[in-house]
């Protein structure tokens, strides 16, 4: 089949959604969509109104097409931005209201809320169980308002539930000190779920609406989560990937999004793209594009076999280089993710292609950052997060309210060395105090910092300038960084300031914590026999179970858990005014 169904020469914007375009912040192209439109060849053609981009079709239609920037000779893959619009609506669905409105259908108060009042609507009293009843003043039908606690069974367990979640505690474990059955245990989990999503919802609606914020300093990173494996026949884990976002600041995580779609069936999906011609089409004009296929699985393990995706590494310095080597071997730069004979797609639910995750985590952040006057991304390495960043991003970085950075940290010293490290860092520090004793701390801090900028190393193919941050901790013991949106609009002591603040401690607290804290998100174990697949005796056998668990304990660390300061992250950004209690957000009712 000829995909004449590809007509548009790129996918058309979707709902205001448009990212295929140069991502070089330096290039006039940058934020200049290519042409949809067939374009003009051969002598004169730009004269003749021709964009500045040139498209390859890409191999057949399992790979993307990509396009070309002529002005910097920038490559990049092409997206489908209706599937990107599709990811964000799916992570941002839990902030919208449902009005509550006459049922009758053909009544002409039913698309008015309740929330209109008088002229509409009248009290009618309550049920025998305490809901709300209301009247409609148009047709007179009566109808009820259903609280959250109807039809939950043994109420008074829900806060015991929840502090058992959020403390580590294993789900048949859980049963047993609660004095509760399994079934009674996952209805509970999906009420707290739904309690923590619609109390997050009524403090973040304050952002939607243009909340003021005078900076924010983010951190962006990822985490795998498996899934095991629910037949002995086929003993292949699910990789899952989530991404989040928090503040280094106040400590508030924005965003914690996971590549998976639960309301849908793969079944009907696959029968679906079959029927539609879906695997006749280039993926980025997909009506499936973001989703996992069982074709585009086949292909991957193809792929797989083709390419071995390892580089040794044996300093801070090489892990750069070799993210870099490691990003020009891919068919697609945006795209790490890459299933093999290991890992399956999920029974249920659908998988959604880790790169459209990645641009729907921005755009949501940049709905949820409308009143924010400069924000500062500071970006695990990865060319997926980056070109998401600035699809989402794009007047903001040119109107100067956004900077990215890359940030590299070793991960892999062990405390001794951390110690070390520290140690040393001291005894430098000090020696520097004593050389310049008439300076205070930040001067020198700044004097330091702009030395290191002067020693700046490039790597890879696009040259990237990194810096080597001298001041380590515990946590980021040996960091480089790079400045993504250099567009020289800055002075050097701007400059040495902003490096100063790159780091990802927000985002890998709240990571390292939700592995802590919570029993189904815990790394699973493997063995040598076990040709890569991990088993966890407390992980999930359904993806939906991370999903809900990352939700609960994103607000619960957000709104709940204070810190030294006895403030919560919810407390720092502004959202709360004081420490949340559990109850509140389990009897939580709009």
């Amino acid at each position: 089949m000829d995909n004449k169904m590809d007509k548009p020469r790129i996918p058309e914007a979707a709902n205001g959604i448009q990212v295929n375009f140069c991502k070089n912040p330096r290039c006039p192209n940058f934020g200049v969509p290519a042409s949809s439109q067939k374009q003009p060849k051969g002598p004169g053609a730009s004269t003749r109104g021709r964009d500045a981009y040139i498209i390859k079709g890409g191999k057949g239609n399992t790979l993307a097409p990509f396009f070309r920037c002529t002005h910097c000779d920038e490559v990049l893959p092409i997206k489908s931005n209706k599937a990107i619009d599709e990811e964000t609506s799916r992570i941002l669905s839990y902030l919208s209201e449902k009005p509550i409105t006459c049922p009758n259908e053909y009544c002409g108060n039913h698309q008015i809320d309740v929330k209109a009042g008088k002229p509409y609507y009248q009290s009618f009293g309550k049920t025998k169980s305490g809901s709300q009843r209301y009247r409609c003043k148009l047709c007179r039908t009566t109808f009820a308002v259903t609280q959250p606690m109807k039809r939950q069974r043994k109420p008074h367990k829900n806060i015991q539930v929840f502090r058992l979640l959020v403390n580590k505690m294993p789900l048949k474990r859980t049963c047993e000190v609660a004095d509760i059955s399994m079934p009674t245990l996952y209805d509970k989990i999906d009420y707290i779920h739904r309690q923590c999503l619609a109390f997050a919802a009524s403090r973040e609606r304050k952002l939607l609406e243009g909340m003021p914020i005078r900076r924010l300093y983010i951190g962006v990173d990822r985490q795998d989560y498996l899934v095991n494996w629910s037949q002995t026949k086929d003993k292949r884990n699910v990789l899952m990937n989530a991404v989040g976002s928090a503040d280094n600041t106040t400590g508030y995580v924005f965003g914690l999004h996971l590549n998976f779609e639960p309301s849908l069936d793969w079944v009907v999906v696959e029968h679906d793209a079959i029927q539609s011609g879906d695997y006749q089409r280039k993926r980025p004009f997909r009506k499936y594009a973001r989703l996992w296929l069982q074709q585009d699985y086949l292909e991957s393990l193809g792929r797989v076999s083709d390419k071995v995706y390892r580089f040794s590494a044996d300093s801070l310095e090489r892990e750069i280089e070799s993210t870099y080597e490691e990003v020009i071997s891919r068919d697609d730069v945006e795209v790490a993710e890459t299933l093999d004979e290991t890992v399956r797609l999920p029974a249920k639910g659908m998988q959604v292609h880790t790169e459209y995750t990645l641009y729907g985590h921005f755009f949501s952040l940049k709905r949820l950052f409308g009143g924010v006057e400069k924000v500062r991304f500071f970006l695990d390495q990865e060319s997926g997060i980056r070109a998401a960043c600035f699809s989402a991003f794009t007047e903001e970085i040119k109107q100067g309210a956004c900077d990215a950075f890359y940030v590299r940290i070793n991960k892999d010293l062990t405390i001794d060395e951390r110690k070390r490290v520290m140690a040393e860092s001291r005894k430098e520090w000090n020696a520097l105090k004593r050389k310049h004793p008439d300076m205070s701390d930040s001067a020198l801090k700044l004097m330091i910092i702009k030395e290191r900028m002067k020693r700046v190393k490039t790597f890879g193919k696009w040259q990237d300038r990194w810096v080597s941050h001298p001041f380590p901790n515990m946590s980021e013991p040996e960091k480089a960084v790079c400045y993504l949106t250099d567009t020289d609009k800055y002075d050097e002591d701007h400059m040495a300031w902003l490096y100063n603040k790159a780091s990802l401690h927000a985002i890998d607290r709240f990571f390292m914590q939700a592995r802590r804290r919570v029993s189904l998100l815990e790394r699973p174990i493997s063995t040598p026999s076990s040709m890569g697949r991990k088993w966890h005796g407390y992980s999930p056998y359904n993806p939906e179970g991370v999903i809900k668990m990352l939700d609960i304990f994103r607000v619960f660390y957000n709104f709940v858990e204070a810190g030294k300061d006895k403030a919560t992250p919810a407390m720092r950004l502004g959202l709360s005014k004081g420490q949340v209690d559990m109850e509140d957000i389990i009897y939580y009712s709009p």
